[in-house]
Protein backbone atom coordinates (compact mmCIF):
# COMPACT_ATOMS: atom_id res chain seq x y z
CA UNK A 1 0.00 0.00 0.00
CA UNK A 2 1.22 3.50 -0.84
CA UNK A 3 0.11 6.63 0.99
CA UNK A 4 -0.43 9.61 -1.33
CA UNK A 5 -1.31 13.27 -0.93
CA UNK A 6 -2.60 15.06 -4.00
CA UNK A 7 -1.85 11.93 -6.04
CA UNK A 8 1.86 11.94 -5.09
CA UNK A 9 3.40 9.30 -2.82
CA UNK A 10 4.27 10.49 0.70
CA UNK A 11 7.41 9.04 2.23
CA UNK A 12 7.88 8.23 5.87
CA UNK A 13 4.33 7.12 6.63
CA UNK A 14 3.94 3.47 7.49
CA UNK A 15 0.45 2.35 6.42
CA UNK A 16 0.19 -0.31 9.12
CA UNK A 17 0.51 2.41 11.78
CA UNK A 18 -2.37 4.56 10.52
CA UNK A 19 -5.19 4.57 13.05
CA UNK A 20 -7.40 7.30 11.58
CA UNK A 21 -7.76 9.65 8.64
CA UNK A 22 -9.45 13.03 8.93
CA UNK A 23 -10.79 14.94 5.95
CA UNK A 24 -12.13 18.49 5.98
CA UNK A 25 -15.22 18.20 3.79
CA UNK A 26 -16.69 21.69 4.23
CA UNK A 27 -15.74 25.10 5.57
CA UNK A 28 -18.17 27.92 6.25
CA UNK A 29 -17.08 31.48 6.94
CA UNK A 30 -19.56 33.88 8.52
CA UNK A 31 -22.50 31.67 7.51
CA UNK A 32 -24.34 32.40 10.75
CA UNK A 33 -27.59 30.88 9.49
CA UNK A 34 -25.88 27.54 8.83
CA UNK A 35 -24.11 27.68 12.19
CA UNK A 36 -27.42 28.43 13.93
CA UNK A 37 -28.95 25.35 12.26
CA UNK A 38 -26.15 23.14 13.60
CA UNK A 39 -26.46 24.63 17.10
CA UNK A 40 -30.21 24.01 17.17
CA UNK A 41 -30.36 20.64 15.38
CA UNK A 42 -27.07 18.94 16.24
CA UNK A 43 -25.63 20.64 19.33
CA UNK A 44 -28.78 20.65 21.47
CA UNK A 45 -28.59 24.45 21.74
CA UNK A 46 -25.01 24.50 23.04
CA UNK A 47 -22.89 27.04 21.12
CA UNK A 48 -19.54 26.15 22.63
CA UNK A 49 -17.08 25.46 19.76
CA UNK A 50 -16.89 21.76 20.67
CA UNK A 51 -16.91 19.00 18.10
CA UNK A 52 -20.32 17.34 17.53
CA UNK A 53 -21.22 14.15 15.68
CA UNK A 54 -23.65 14.72 12.79
CA UNK A 55 -25.80 11.72 11.85
CA UNK A 56 -26.66 11.06 8.20
CA UNK A 57 -30.33 11.75 8.95
CA UNK A 58 -29.39 15.20 10.27
CA UNK A 59 -27.50 15.89 7.03
CA UNK A 60 -30.59 14.76 5.08
CA UNK A 61 -32.69 17.21 7.11
CA UNK A 62 -30.26 20.04 6.35
CA UNK A 63 -30.35 19.11 2.66
CA UNK A 64 -34.17 19.29 2.68
CA UNK A 65 -34.13 22.66 4.47
CA UNK A 66 -31.57 24.15 2.08
CA UNK A 67 -33.49 22.92 -0.95
CA UNK A 68 -36.74 24.49 0.32
CA UNK A 69 -34.98 27.81 1.02
CA UNK A 70 -33.35 27.84 -2.43
CA UNK A 71 -36.61 26.98 -4.19
CA UNK A 72 -38.40 29.84 -2.36
CA UNK A 73 -35.66 32.48 -2.78
CA UNK A 74 -35.83 34.68 -5.86
CA UNK A 75 -33.03 37.24 -6.07
CA UNK A 76 -33.85 40.76 -7.20
CA UNK A 77 -31.79 43.94 -7.53
CA UNK A 78 -31.28 45.84 -4.31
CA UNK A 79 -28.59 47.05 -1.96
CA UNK A 80 -26.48 44.86 0.30
CA UNK A 81 -24.35 45.50 3.34
CA UNK A 82 -20.85 46.62 2.33
CA UNK A 83 -19.27 47.13 5.74
CA UNK A 84 -19.17 49.78 8.39
CA UNK A 85 -16.80 52.75 8.22
CA UNK A 86 -15.55 54.21 11.49
CA UNK A 87 -14.11 57.73 11.44
CA UNK A 88 -13.48 60.60 13.84
CA UNK A 89 -16.73 62.16 12.69
CA UNK A 90 -18.61 58.85 13.03
CA UNK A 91 -17.05 56.88 15.91
CA UNK A 92 -20.13 54.61 16.09
CA UNK A 93 -19.76 53.81 12.40
CA UNK A 94 -21.61 54.50 9.19
CA UNK A 95 -23.02 51.53 7.29
CA UNK A 96 -21.97 51.31 3.65
CA UNK A 97 -24.49 49.91 1.13
CA UNK A 98 -23.54 48.46 -2.24
CA UNK A 99 -25.55 47.43 -5.30
CA UNK A 100 -26.35 43.73 -5.13
CA UNK A 101 -29.13 41.20 -5.03
CA UNK A 102 -31.57 40.54 -2.20
CA UNK A 103 -34.13 37.80 -1.68
CA UNK A 104 -37.47 39.23 -2.82
CA UNK A 105 -39.53 37.41 -0.16
CA UNK A 106 -37.31 36.01 2.59
CA UNK A 107 -40.17 34.58 4.68
CA UNK A 108 -39.23 30.91 4.02
CA UNK A 109 -35.56 31.63 4.65
CA UNK A 110 -36.40 33.43 7.90
CA UNK A 111 -38.55 30.50 9.04
CA UNK A 112 -36.26 27.60 8.04
CA UNK A 113 -32.71 29.06 8.17
CA UNK A 114 -32.85 32.31 10.14
CA UNK A 115 -29.78 34.47 10.44
CA UNK A 116 -28.16 34.97 13.83
CA UNK A 117 -26.50 38.03 15.32
CA UNK A 118 -23.18 37.61 17.01
CA UNK A 119 -19.62 38.74 17.29
CA UNK A 120 -17.75 37.83 14.07
CA UNK A 121 -20.93 36.22 12.70
CA UNK A 122 -21.22 38.26 9.51
CA UNK A 123 -24.24 39.88 7.92
CA UNK A 124 -27.78 39.03 8.96
CA UNK A 125 -29.30 40.10 5.65
CA UNK A 126 -31.17 37.81 3.29
CA UNK A 127 -29.16 38.57 0.19
CA UNK A 128 -26.98 36.98 -2.49
CA UNK A 129 -24.30 36.02 0.04
CA UNK A 130 -26.83 34.33 2.32
CA UNK A 131 -28.15 32.34 -0.65
CA UNK A 132 -24.63 31.44 -1.87
CA UNK A 133 -23.96 29.85 1.53
CA UNK A 134 -27.24 27.92 1.35
CA UNK A 135 -26.43 26.63 -2.16
CA UNK A 136 -22.91 25.57 -1.10
CA UNK A 137 -24.38 23.84 1.97
CA UNK A 138 -27.00 22.07 -0.14
CA UNK A 139 -24.30 20.82 -2.53
CA UNK A 140 -22.13 19.61 0.37
CA UNK A 141 -25.07 17.91 2.10
CA UNK A 142 -26.05 16.16 -1.16
CA UNK A 143 -22.51 14.74 -1.47
CA UNK A 144 -22.53 13.60 2.18
CA UNK A 145 -25.97 11.96 1.83
CA UNK A 146 -24.78 10.23 -1.34
CA UNK A 147 -21.71 8.95 0.53
CA UNK A 148 -23.92 7.67 3.36
CA UNK A 149 -26.25 5.88 0.94
CA UNK A 150 -23.33 4.30 -0.94
CA UNK A 151 -21.85 3.06 2.34
CA UNK A 152 -18.72 5.20 2.18
CA UNK A 153 -17.10 4.70 5.60
CA UNK A 154 -16.62 7.61 7.97
CA UNK A 155 -18.40 9.88 10.39
CA UNK A 156 -19.25 13.56 10.05
CA UNK A 157 -18.45 16.05 12.81
CA UNK A 158 -19.23 19.77 13.01
CA UNK A 159 -17.13 22.21 14.98
CA UNK A 160 -17.32 25.97 15.00
CA UNK A 161 -14.45 28.29 15.79
CA UNK A 162 -15.15 31.92 16.49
Amino acid sequence: MTIARGGKPVRGIQPERISSVEEKVMYWRKANHIHAWFVKNVQDGQDDCREYYVACEQVRDLLRVCTKVIDASKLIEGSIYGGTAYTKDHPDGVERRLPGKVIEDPSVAKRLLPTQDGFFFGSTEYDQHYLEDVVATRDWAARMVDDCERGVPGDIYYQSSW
